[in-house]
């Protein structure tokens, strides 16, 4: 080995172990980035030439950084519904520019959960990268192609409400009753008819509006019934004349019900000027044969309880992720509306993604193509929310590696300067 050789080794081990203080100094900064994954570095050595069996190759060194992009960080509480860490292998999806319907820019990925709302309604986290997922239909559906993303977007969530469409009734009507002989349908509405039981239930509109229903009952022969349903509301909002349903109940010997059997389905003929289309409601008066519903025993007429679905309007409240990556909006009428399901992607080496600023990585030929995965499927972790994955950095490790490296720094410098005094003396022979 030359001298000049000694020189240039020397150089080399100043530059690799250059190199790796970058390294060890960008995992210390780095110590408090959400979902930052550290990165260390290896030495490998380059020879001048392969040398002969019993020869001594000379060389110099490299440094390799390795990133350690599979590595689980710790996850840490937040208070923040937007906050999102994944437990186990995979990433988000996001991309670097918001753009408006299913079309977005390049598809990149990240483990940095710390999405806020932009002024747009869109989700993007510190890196400035928006959070993209599937958006589901009004099934509740991701679609088909598992490329279909679109932007995840709570500026567009206003508010919901549900219609009525079930309701059921638990109800007692007194066995002793006198019976009403002369009946006909609507005479109870026309007061023709004096009712023996009466009671009321507010159904919801398909606008979020509460609705007045009443229903009257009277006995017209044994363990036989005849109910008006009346909509007590404005008259214009209906396009035909009260009662809006007739019919008759009939009980078994032991005070059960015997029909009409479940579900009874009524319709509120709503009229153009509601500016509602007409309603159809299953009101469910029992089980036959059981006392789980409408009852006839030797008690007072009344009603015990009635379970009737539906909501009014709801402004939106918040929003929720759970752990198998459906978004979920949540109404101050207690209604909750999944709107998104996030994917999951994994690669079969994601090790070899290519890092960008911001702490996201796109994909290599090193990594492989991406799969789009649903969470906690497949080798795809879950998603944790109000919770961020910190960083994988140990502080004590790097603070360590930094003498290490100084060290040997200080030692590669010695080479040059030892090999310089060699050649001033070299030099000095011509003399």
């Amino acid at each position: 080995m030359s001298l000049y050789g000694a020189l240039y080794t020397g150089v080399a081990g100043l530059a690799a172990n250059s190199r790796a203080m970058a390294t060890t100094s960008t995992n210390i900064a780095n110590v408090n980035t959400v979902g930052y994954k550290s990165t260390k570095t290896e030495f490998s050595t380059l020879l001048a030439s392969t040398a002969a069996v019993g020869n001594y190759a000379t060389g110099g060194v490299k440094a390799v950084p390795l990133p350690e992009i599979t590595q689980q960080g710790d996850l840490a509480q937040t208070t923040s519904a937007t906050d999102l860490a994944i437990s186990g292998q995979g990433f988000f999806v996001v991309t670097n520019t918001p753009i408006a319907g299913p079309t977005v820019s390049e598809v990149l990925y990240t483990r940095a959960g710390a999405f806020q709302k932009d002024a747009d309604g869109y989700l993007r986290n510190a890196g400035g990268y928006y959070l993209q997922g599937w958006a589901l239909d009004a099934n509740g559906n991701v679609p088909t192609n598992a490329n279909d993303m679109t932007l995840i977007n709570l500026g567009q969530v206003t508010g919901t409400a549900l219609p009525t469409t079930t309701a059921a009734l638990r109800a007692n009507l007194q066995s002793t009753s006198t019976v009403t002989g002369a009946y006909a349908a609507g005479d109870m509405f026309a007061g023709t008819v004096s009712p023996q039981f009466e009671t009321s239930i507010e159904f919801y509109d398909s606008q979020g509006s509460a609705r007045p229903l009443r229903m009257a009952f009277v006995k017209t022969a044994a363990n036989t019934w005849q109910y008006e349903m009346i909509y007590d509301g404005n008259a214009a909002d209906i396009s035909v004349a009260n009662p809006i349903a007739t019919g008759t109940m009939t009980f078994n010997t032991d005070g059960t019900i015997a029909t009409p059997a479940p579900p009874l389905s009524i319709t509120v003929p709503f009229s153009a000027a509601s500016g509602l289309s007409a309603q159809t409601i299953d009101v469910n008066f029992g089980t036959p044969g059981a006392a789980d519903g409408f009852t006839q025993f030797d008690t007072t007429s009344t009603l015990y309880s009635s379970d009737v679905n539906g909501t009014l309007y709801g402004g939106l409240s918040g929003v929720r992720v759970d752990e198998q990556g459906y978004v979920i909006a949540l109404f101050n009428n207690g209604v909750e509306r999944q709107l998104y399901k996030l994917p999951i992607v994994t690669f079969l080496n994601a090790d070899g993604l290519g890092p960008l600023n911001g702490n996201a990585y796109r994909a290599t030929v090193e990594s492989g193509g991406p799969s789009f995965k649903h969470a906690d499927t497949g080798g795809a972790g879950s998603v944790s929310n109000l919770a961020l994955e910190q960083s994988t950095v140990d502080m004590a490790k790097e603070f360590s590696n930094m003498i290490v490296i100084q060290r040997a720094y200080s030692a590669a410098s010695k080479i040059i300067t030892t090999a310089d005094e060699m050649l001033d003396e070299l030099t000095r022979l011509k003399r």
